[in-house]
C-alpha cells in the first residue's frame, strides 16, 4: 500500500473515465478484479483513518464505488490483511478503527519473525534468486560462505529485507557465484562483520537499508555513466534484465 491516498483509492476501488487527470478510460480496481477470489491487503496498519472508513464500507456492504462513479459495483472477495503492527495496540492508541479491526480479525495468523524461522532462510533465498535468474537469464548460485552469511544475519527487516538483499546481490555480482561480499550484509557481531561479509562506510545516522541501497545505487549509476545513459547497455553490463534495472532505478530514485 505504498501509494498516495488518492492513488490507493483508484487502485483498490477503480475509477471512471475522466474522473481525474490521466483517467483516459474506465478501470476496474483490485476489489473488482479479485471478485470470486482472494485479495491481499499488505501494510493494513499504515492506512489513514479516512481511508479506513472507505475500506470498512466496502467490507461491510460487499460493493465498491469507483472514483468518479455513481453506481456501486458488487464484489465477493476473501480479504487477507497483513501488518507488522500490533493492531490491538493501534486501536487502543486511536490510530486504527475498532470496527475495522473486528471486521478484519476473523481468523488471526501470527507469523514469527524470520530470525526465529532459520530453516526458511535458505529456501526463501533460493526462491528469490530463482525469480531473479528467470528475469535476467543468468545462471547464478550462492557460495557456501554466502549461505552461511544468510543464516547468520539477524534479518530485522524480515522477508522483505531478504528479498532486497538477493535482488541487490544479483546487481552487484560480477561472476556466476554470489559471495558473502555481494550480499553486503552488516553484522551485529563483535568484529562488526559477519564471516565473509564486506565492510563498507556508513554514516552514523544512516540505517542499514540506506547504506545497502547506496551501494547498489552507486553501482547502477556507474554502469549508466559508462553506458552514457543507455539503459539497455547498462543493464547488459550489470547482467540484469532491463525491467529489473528500471525497477531498481525507481526504488532507488535514480
Amino acid at each position: 500500500m505504498a501509494f498516495a491516498e488518492s492513488v490507493l483509492e483508484s487502485e483498490l476501488f477503480g475509477h471512471e473515465k475522466g474522473s481525474f487527470t490521466g483517467a483516459v478510460a474506465s478501470r476496474a480496481g483490485c476489489f473488482e478484479r479479485a471478485s470470486g477470489g482472494t485479495l491481499l491487503l499488505d501494510e493494513i496498519g499504515e492506512i489513514s483513518s479516512e481511508f479506513q472508513v472507505k475500506l470498512l464500507r466496502v467490507l461491510q456492504d460487499g460493493e465498491v464505488l469507483r472514483v468518479g462513479g455513481t453506481q456501486p459495483q458488487k464484489v465477493d472477495v476473501r480479504v487477507i490483511a497483513a501488518t507488522n503492527r500490533i493492531l490491538r495496540d493501534e486501536v487502543t492508541a486511536g490510530r486504527f478503527r475498532e470496527d475495522l479491526f473486528f471486521r478484519l480479525n476473523v481468523i488471526l495468523i501470527s507469523l514469527a519473525p524470520l530470525r526465529e524461522r532459520r530453516e526458511e532462510i535458505l529456501p526463501l533465498a533460493h526462491h528469490f534468486l530463482a525469480q531473479q535468474t528467470a528475469e535476467t537469464g543468468r545462471k547464478l548460485a550462492f557460495t557456501s560462505a554466502a549461505q552461511e552469511a544468510l543464516l547468520a544475519h539477524p534479518w530485522s527487516g524480515n522477508v522483505r529485507e531478504l528479498e532486497n538483499a538477493i535482488e541487490r546481490a544479483v546487481v552487484l555480482v560480477r561472476g556466476e557465484r554470489i559471495t558473502a561480499e555481494d550480499l553486503l550484509l552488516e553484522s551485529d557481531g563483535e568484529s562488526g562483520r559477519e564471516p565473509g561479509a564486506a565492510a563498507f562506510p556508513a554514516a552514523r545516522n544512516s540505517s542499514l537499508q540506506e547504506c545497502l541501497d547506496k551501494a547498489a545505487a552507486a553501482r547502477i549509476t556507474a554502469a549508466l555513466e559508462e553506458a552514457r545513459g543507455n539503459r539497455a547497455e547498462a543493464a547488459r553490463a550489470l547482467r540484469i534484465d532491463r525491467s529489473t534495472l528500471y525497477r531498481l532505478m525507481t526504488r532507488l530514485q535514480l
